[in-house]
């Protein structure tokens, strides 16, 4: 393997995806992977926003505006204040705002546009893990009852994202090696 030489010089290079992963085949895994996870926060975007009727539901009354957030739907507060469980149960609920509900939708929207682009997918792993623990948290698998007391689908989600942004995922079926090349990325290599 070639060492990496600085950002700042004119012939720097920078890992590729086929540096860390030489398995065509398992290249084209992770871009599915990567292709998936990123869509599962998307849709959570879309179907939130425009109300879709998958998670968000349809109207509750013929008449009334749908609960997708164009409408006036609070995305994440009411999960906050009556759907967590657990320790955490009070301290979810009072953090339950218009704020939470743009913060939420803000990440949803930006984990899952650059993880579908292949883009910034160090970011995106750090976002989209901090928001999936705070949902693991939120929901407090650790409770009898529960379908796993420890490993649930939000620290799938998370080990994926971060499997993705190590390996460099982005760079098939994606901008990852565009992305790398601009700059501003080769200076901060921290955005790849």
């Amino acid at each position: 393997m070639t060492a990496l030489r600085t950002p700042d010089t004119a012939s720097a290079t920078y890992v590729t995806e086929t540096d860390v992963v030489t398995s065509s085949k398992a290249r084209v895994t992770l871009a599915i992977a990567r292709l998936a996870t990123g869509f599962i926060f998307l849709w959570a975007f879309l179907d939130k926003t425009f109300g879709l009727h998958y998670s968000t539901g349809a109207p509750v009354a013929e008449g009334k505006p749908s609960l997708s957030w164009i409408d006036g739907g609070q995305p994440s507060q009411g999960f906050l204040k009556f759907g967590t469980t657990g320790p955490l149960k009070d301290f979810f609920a009072n953090i339950a705002s218009p704020l939470t509900d743009w913060l939420f939708m803000l990440g949803m929207l930006g984990v899952g546009a650059a993880v579908m682009l292949g883009i910034g997918l160090r970011v995106s792993a750090w976002c989209g893990s901090i928001i999936m623990a705070m949902m693991w948290l939120a929901e407090w698998p650790l409770a009898q009852g529960s379908t796993n007391p420890l490993i649930d689908y939000h620290v799938i989600y998370a080990l994926v994202l971060v499997v993705v942004a190590l390996t460099f995922a982005g760079d098939t079926w994606g901008l990852g090696r565009w992305w790398a090349n601009l700059p501003i990325v080769r200076k901060n290599p921290w955005l790849r």
